[in-house]
């Protein structure tokens, strides 16, 4: 296996390195209103929508996350309440790692400068970020970028902001529609794609594979 020795090693936090919990958190609030045979589905559209609101102009995480309920409660033809995107939006800030990531991420951390793009709130991720339990060089989030990912913006504010060439990171991230395809478009040096099961494996995208963050030391020979 070839050795990675890249300048930064930049991740995805949510979903790669926090247990994102949109999916049970939903069948939670609308056990009351989907019916077990329709939540499946429910989810499915709750996570499309949030991932189509992202796509234009930036707003609010606070609003992505209404307005995709809001869309979801719609398709489904259930009540939508106004109280129910705050429900999702609150929960956020709690939501600590995957048990795979505090060990490996500390060992990384001593070797590589580590850090952040997420699609996140400012005011949000940096209580995430400490449940990770290692030290980042940076935290980027879309509110800085004014752009969520995948949107290429997003990136690029990151590179001004690390002043590196694309080519010069590795970037670790459990999806390719968020991250990966954007970060194969940019020609970011690297790619680690963590196989969460979170969607489709795209092979054409050329991401190194591995299981969790437990694999990430050995992209890297530590």
């Amino acid at each position: 296996m070839t050795t990675l020795r890249p300048k930064y090693i930049t991740f995805d936090c949510y979903g790669t390195l926090t247990n994102f919990q949109m999916g049970p958190l939903a069948r939670q609030v609308f056990a009351d209103r989907v019916p077990a045979e329709r939540m499946d589905g429910f989810v499915q559209d709750f996570a499309a929508y949030r991932l189509d609101e992202i796509l234009g102009d930036w707003k609010p995480y606070a609003e992505v996350l209404r307005r995709a309920v809001e869309r979801s409660c719609k398709r489904h033809g259930i009540a939508f309440r106004e109280a129910d995107g705050r429900v999702f939006y609150e929960a956020v800030p709690g939501w600590g790692p995957h048990p795979d990531v505090p060990e490996p991420l500390a060992r990384v951390a001593r070797e590589f400068p580590l850090v952040i793009l997420s699609n996140a709130a400012n005011e949000q991720i940096h209580h995430n970020v400490a449940l990770l339990r290692a030290p980042f060089h940076a935290v980027y989030t879309a509110e800085m970028a004014g752009a969520y990912k995948p949107r290429f913006r997003a990136f690029e504010y990151m590179f001004d902001q690390l002043g590196c060439d694309p080519k010069d990171i590795l970037h670790v991230s459990s999806s390719y529609r968020y991250d990966l395809m954007s970060a194969h478009d940019l020609r970011i040096g690297h790619r680690a794609h963590v196989a969460r099961g979170h969607e489709p494996v795209a092979p054409h995208y050329g991401a190194h594979e591995i299981a969790d963050i437990g694999g990430l030391p050995g992209l890297l020979g530590l």
